[in-house]
């Protein structure tokens, strides 16, 4: 059997360290100075190494003590995320969420006060990326994926599907749409600004760039120049190709789930009523979960959010 050192003093020497102060971490654990001194003391003969600098003040962490402080400061950390699960009703603790990355920074963040407003004890860590973590193995509590149809396996919930617009920004187009009732530019007029791509999987088929617009658009209209050729800024990040419309640096072909709040306030403006077909959002978690209630919170959570930007 491995052998540990007390609790107690772990619990003074965490408090101290964190505070710096034996008179702040007694007042926190409802004991006096010296009782924090005195364990702290054990706690360095145990490690045969001293953990403080009390002289001269203010008081300092060795380098010892700087080594083990963020040891136990998680330990005692996950103690507590653990716990809190466990307690049925509850919302403690924290929960890992993954999402694209353009999610998290377009929809996800800009929601987060209103999340901590509603569950200040259930904190997240928030995980943006393009790659698929594996929720079987714990990489992470909850994905936001992002797919055509819902993702096989795990528990399963859609929070949004998305219509990809030909936006830009007024200070662009405006010219071009004075006098133009329905705030359209024709396929020969969008060919006469730059064009933005954003590279999709060669894999997807349909996927929402200029040459699947340009194929709908030809369905429609008898004389619909090469776009797919003239498109003249090319992303592979998403977020980079949308942050370039807004600043007028082109037109693009973007989700309207994540740039809602452009669209709502004029910084971008739709200037094509042809529109292609998107992707779901769907959220993700494993049947069984320890932390079920902080979930469903969550899930329950996130879903509102989506009903009011409607």
């Amino acid at each position: 059997m491995r052998k540990l050192p007390p609790l107690t003093e772990l619990r003074a020497f965490e408090a101290a360290a964190r505070h710096l102060s034996f008179k702040r971490a007694a007042g926190e654990l409802y004991v006096t100075p010296t009782a924090i001194s005195h364990q702290i003391k054990l706690l360095e003969r145990y490690c045969g190494r001293a953990l403080f600098r009390r002289r001269p003040r203010p008081l300092k962490l060795t380098t010892a003590g700087e080594q083990l402080f963020p040891v136990v400061r998680d330990g005692f950390q996950t103690f507590a995320d653990v716990l809190a699960t466990m307690r049925p009703g509850t919302t403690g603790g924290r929960l890992r969420i993954t999402a694209t990355n353009a999610f998290a920074a377009r929809w996800l963040v800009p929601r987060l006060p209103f999340w901590r407003t509603v569950h200040p004890r259930l904190k997240l860590d928030i995980l943006g990326t393009d790659a698929v973590l594996d929720l079987a193995t714990g990489e992470a509590d909850i994905a936001i994926r992002y797919a055509r149809r819902p993702p096989p396996g795990d528990h399963c919930i859609e929070l949004a599907r998305d219509t990809f617009r030909v936006v830009a920004s007024p200070k662009l187009v405006g010219e071009r749409l004075v006098g133009n009732r329905d705030k359209s530019l024709s396929p020969a007029e969008l060919a006469r600004y730059p064009l933005i791509e954003t590279e999709w999987p060669s894999t997807d088929l349909d996927a929402p760039n200029w040459k699947r617009w340009q194929t709908m658009a030809r369905r429609r209209l008898k004389r619909v120049p090469d776009l797919a050729r003239l498109q003249g800024l090319a992303f592979r990040e998403e977020l980079h190709a949308i942050e370039a419309a807004i600043s007028g640096q082109g037109i693009a072909i973007c989700s309207d789930v994540l740039v809602a709040p452009e669209l709502a306030s004029g910084v971008l403006t739709q200037v094509s009523k042809l529109t292609l077909p998107g992707y779901g959002f769907y959220l993700l978690y494993r049947p069984g979960h320890p932390k079920l209630t902080s979930i469903s919170a969550f899930c329950a959570w996130a879903r509102s959010m989506q009903q009011e930007a409607r």
